[in-house]
């Protein structure tokens, strides 16, 4: 079987020196081809063995190649044409483009089931964790109610970093981006957008859905704050950026969003880069994931993992099922009822919290626990509180009215908590 490699980056390049160990496919499987934006960059593999194609859509339309491995990234541009080349000509495509996928799976799926060619795409989700191959083949018999979970190692990494050092989400920033951990650029990772691509994914094989990925709520972690960290430390919880796609009635909810996890919640524990998805399903109940989610090894193992089942004859449909029986995705907007946290950035002087607390409780929500930051100077002191459960809707209402009182700075900074059991929160 032989392989063109569009993309030679850290996966690309791990994808090589797994290949050349000689474990995967007893030889059957051989690059043949590879594209690249720089040929002179060092790679730590032998390039002459390999022709060289710069341009990755002439890569994907050469004949002797039977499968392309895109690891190029980018929802649209060359890594799409390049997909699609391949696609119409019957050639089989393993990726690791979440964006890609999320975006385009539908219309991908389409040309791979017209013209014979496979589309295959478990690193694009996860890394090493095989959540992908799971939910497409472990749970095809299960009933799968709601998939969450920590999907990007970069925002991960951040906020177990500023929870450890105590230094501010800029500081931590700064050192990920210096390390290699974050982009120069980091909006798609810290803005969300990298953990809804994925989140889109899952729920189209978790619920046999088309992918929709206009429909999920995104909020980054850019604007969480040492402060929010600490507070939400001394409160009992512990700060994540959440994905999650939940069924609701006959309908998908989905959003990515920083939320409060309680300490021994089984998600509040994985740290630093590391991955996690929980699967909730009827029968098998509660399913745990966690790994290496990024980097040369394990996203490289996902690619061969997909590449040796192709060699195998294993490969089914793209997300799951055939096309034809992926219904076009309710969109479920549910009205959310739970705990909150909301942070405020207020003058130290008398009334201020009485103020605060009559807002809130206009509109029928109840004080849980509230936290005061001892005042330093004469600026304004942050104070914390949590709710009883409560309408989020009421709770955005009384929030635009406090933001307007003279004694408040800023915006009020809401998050979600969800408890130890991580039972799905209430819709109404």
């Amino acid at each position: 079987m032989r392989i063109g490699l569009a993309g030679l980056g850290t996966v690309g390049g791990g994808l090589l020196q797994l290949m050349e160990s000689g474990r995967l496919g007893g030889g059957a499987l051989r690059v043949a081809a590879v594209s690249a934006r720089n040929r002179a960059r060092e790679r730590g593999v032998d390039m002459s063995a390999f022709r060289w194609f710069d341009d990755p859509v002439e890569l994907a339309a050469d004949p002797e190649i039977d499968v392309l491995v895109e690891l190029i990234g980018g929802s649209d541009g060359p890594a799409k044409k390049a997909v699609e080349v391949a696609l119409a000509r019957g050639a089989h495509v393993v990726t690791a483009n979440k964006a890609l996928i999320a975006v385009h799976g539908a219309e991908l799926a389409a040309l791979s089931e017209k013209h014979g060619g496979k589309l295959l795409f478990e690193a694009a989700v996860g890394g090493g964790v095989p959540i992908v191959k799971a939910l497409r083949e472990s749970l095809a018999g299960a009933r799968v109610m709601s998939v969450s979970g920590i999907l990007n190692g970069t925002c991960n990494y951040l906020l177990t970093e500023m929870e450890s050092s105590g230094r501010s989400y800029a500081d931590v920033l700064a050192d990920a981006q210096r390390l290699g951990y974050a982009e120069a650029d980091p909006v798609m990772d810290v803005g969300g957008f990298d953990a809804a691509h994925k989140i889109t994914i899952l729920a189209a094989i978790a619920f046999a859905t088309q992918p929709d990925f206009a429909h999920c709520a995104i909020e980054g972690v850019d604007a969480v704050t040492l402060t929010d960290i600490r507070m939400a430390g001394k409160l009992g919880y512990r700060i994540k950026l959440i994905a999650k796609a939940e069924r609701i009635d006959d309908a998908v909810a989905l959003h990515v969003r920083p939320t409060l996890l309680a300490f021994d919640h089984p998600l509040a524990s994985v740290g630093g880069a590391l991955n996690a998805a929980v699967v909730e399903a009827e029968p098998v109940g509660r399913l745990t994931f966690i790994g290496k989610g990024a980097g040369a090894g394990p996203t490289a193992s996902a690619v061969a993992a997909d590449l040796i089942d192709l060699l195998a004859g294993r490969a089914g449909p793209a997300f799951g099922r055939p096309l034809a029986e992926l219904a076009p995705v309710a969109r479920a907007t549910p009205k959310e009822r739970g705990r909150f946290y909301m942070r405020l950035l207020v003058a130290d002087r008398p009334g201020v919290i009485a103020a605060v607390s009559d807002r809130l409780g206009r509109e029928g929500i109840s004080i849980e626990s509230i936290l005061q930051m001892p005042s330093r100077d004469a600026g304004p002191v942050p104070i914390v509180l949590t709710t009883q459960p409560c309408p989020r809707e009421a709770l955005d209402a009384a929030a635009l009215h406090i933001q307007q009182l003279d004694a408040v700075s800023e915006p009020p900074r809401v998050m979600p908590i969800e408890e130890t059991d991580a039972s799905p929160r209430l819709w109404t």
